[in-house]
């Protein structure tokens, strides 16, 4: 099988219990997108606060908190708290940072333009690394030799 230079390949690796959770979360709200959208915007290894999201991304204050709690309970960001000093006061803050199953949808929608070349190398290396560890432990499923994988391997590197 041959790809085309215009195609690329989308993989992402999904809990099977919270497949269907996941996927609507993300792709059934344009909220969850747009917010995906900003931390590409920002960076996909960046922090982002939740008072930059509610300014920025035209949606009400409730829909962005209620979708990062989504997204955040399936997995798809973490959450923290910062303390920050504010005209004199300590606040907390709430800060978020898309987890690696994140990164990977943020990929799905983004363009290889707002990726740089450190985060596209990053990416396709976690990437590689759970397919073979899915590769690995599907094989031993099955009784395979990992040897046949190693040779495929080598033979398409050298192609």
């Amino acid at each position: 099988m041959s790809l085309s230079h215009e195609s690329h390949p989308y993989v992402v690796f999904l809990p099977a219990e919270q497949k269907d959770k996941i996927l609507s979360a993300i792709f059934g709200s344009k909220a969850s997108l747009e917010i995906l959208r900003f931390f590409l915007k920002r960076g996909i290894a960046n922090k982002i606060y939740q008072k930059d999201l509610v300014r920025r991304l035209a949606y009400s204050n409730k829909t962005i908190i209620e979708n990062l709690k989504i997204l955040t309970g399936l997995g798809v960001l973490t959450e923290c708290m910062e303390k920050s000093e504010h005209e004199g006061r300590t606040v907390w803050v709430k800060a978020y940072k898309l987890s690696d199953t994140g990164k990977w949808f943020a990929l799905l929608i983004a363009e290889e333009k707002e990726l740089s070349d450190k985060e596209k190398a990053e990416i396709l290396q976690n990437i590689f690394r759970s397919y073979i560890k899915w590769v690995k432990n599907l094989s031993e499923k099955l009784g395979m030799n990992k040897e046949t994988f190693k040779r495929i391997f080598d033979e398409e590197m050298e192609k």
